[in-house]
């Protein structure tokens, strides 16, 4: 049986402005004095990506899951005007969300988890795709040395910065959603049309989407000859480019986890960071040109014979489809004069799905599911980041939520 304690770890003018999309143009003189920013994400594959692997590992979810999920982060350089801070976003009536939803401002947002004992083993480290490993690979890392915070330079990447915008620390007033509302999105919630944004700490906010959420990706995985394991999926519309991870291990003889694999298909070795967040389409662009990721037109990629050898008891698989971004600002740039913004939001759009594979299980469970049609949950009801050792994992492969 699989150590529970290990896997369990890894894995923001006036009533009635309305904004103009945000172009490409110098800077404001002054503001903005509040910022708004929204994630819409697909999940298709294991329920929960990630997470939802490990429970149907220990016997719960189904993997014939599409859900939608959908944060909401809302930061002012003001105070409320009176009283406790409140907010509330107003969608369309096509989001089913009700009237609004609540943004909470939390007393303070949760930090890192302890993992509740010391790992053992190694972790062994491959990238890129091809059906054998370079040489030079796998960078191999002592688990016990990673959990005590000796993180090898390089290990994680730097240079691509995971950036959620308002919080609470960079914000005088914030507030996020999902909340205390008791309200989540919903497998048929809809985001085109107007959306206004309303509290007493921020000017009111007013914009209209033209993006709904991305498709889902559907995946296949078989093996070759090699020992190799060659990934494909269909393309979906608005994709900018594409990650594959996969993470895996294998048992010792008293039925604990031993050496543990991570691969992506990175080709410059870039784990973590913003490549587990919602990247911009110009973020995106020259990370798809050094090879960090794979093309939008891009359908396949083999995982190295080697890392399905080293992760031979166990193995999830992930693939991110990067999406679209749209931003809003108000008022609009002056011909003349000092620009003075007095809000901004964006929203960014990704999918996701994955699978998972154990000796005897069906070949890449979790791939090619369908929509069951329950009505699913944001993904994300305590809005935490995983911290420690487990979310350091998770989130290289993908697999992290929001806050």
């Amino acid at each position: 049986m699989v150590s529970r304690v290990v896997w369990g770890g890894l894995f923001a003018a006036g009533a009635t402005a309305v904004a103009l999309p945000l172009i490409a143009q110098p800077g404001p003189a002054s503001g903005p004095v509040a910022r708004y920013d929204m994630r819409a994400g697909t999940i298709s594959g294991m329920p929960g990506g990630m997470g939802g692997a490990m429970s149907m590992m220990f016997g719960g979810g189904r993997s014939n899951n599409v859900q939608h999920e959908l944060y909401l982060r809302l930061g002012s350089s003001q105070a409320s005007a009176k009283g406790a801070p409140k907010a509330d976003h107003f969608p369309p009536a096509a989001a089913k969300l009700g009237k609004s939803v609540a943004l909470t401002t939390p007393r303070e947002e949760r930090g890192e988890d302890v993992l509740p004992q010391k790992p053992k083993g190694r972790l062994l480290i491959y990238w890129g795709c091809g059906e054998h490993a370079p040489k030079g690979q796998p960078v191999v890392i002592d688990f016990a040395r990673l959990a005590a915070g000796q993180v090898p330079p390089g290990l994680w990447t730097s240079t691509i910065i995971r950036d959620w915008g308002p919080n609470l620390q960079n914000s005088r007033t914030f507030g996020r959603w999902p909340s205390e509302d008791g309200k989540y999105v919903k497998p048929d919630t809809a985001l085109p049309g107007p959306h206004r944004v309303a509290s007493n700490y921020a000017p009111e906010m007013n914009f209209t989407l033209t993006k709904d959420f991305m498709a889902a990706l559907r995946v296949n995985t078989s093996s070759m000859p090699s020992g190799a394991s060659m990934v494909r999926w269909t393309g979906i519309p608005d994709a900018t480019g594409y990650l594959v991870g996969l993470f895996g291990g294998k048992q010792t003889g008293n039925g604990e986890m031993g050496d543990m694999v991570m691969w992506t298909s990175s080709a410059t070795r870039q784990f973590g960071g913003g490549l587990s967040d919602w990247l911009s389409p110009g973020q995106v662009a020259p990370l798809v040109r050094d090879r960090t990721l794979l093309a939008p037109t891009a359908t396949t990629c083999t995982v190295p014979a080697e890392v399905i050898r080293d992760a031979g008891d166990f193995r999830v698989g992930t693939l991110t489809g990067f999406g679209p971004e749209e931003n809003f600002s108000y008022p609009p740039r002056p011909a003349t004069g000092p620009w003075r913004l007095e809000w901004t939001a964006r929203i960014r759009h990704r999918s996701m799905t994955s699978w998972m594979q154990m000796p005897g299980m069906p070949s890449g469970m979790g791939a090619q599911s369908e929509d069951d049609g329950r009505s699913s949950g944001s993904g994300g009801q305590n809005c935490r980041r995983r911290g420690g050792l487990g979310g350091m994992l998770g989130g290289a492969l993908g697999g992290g939520g929001g806050c």
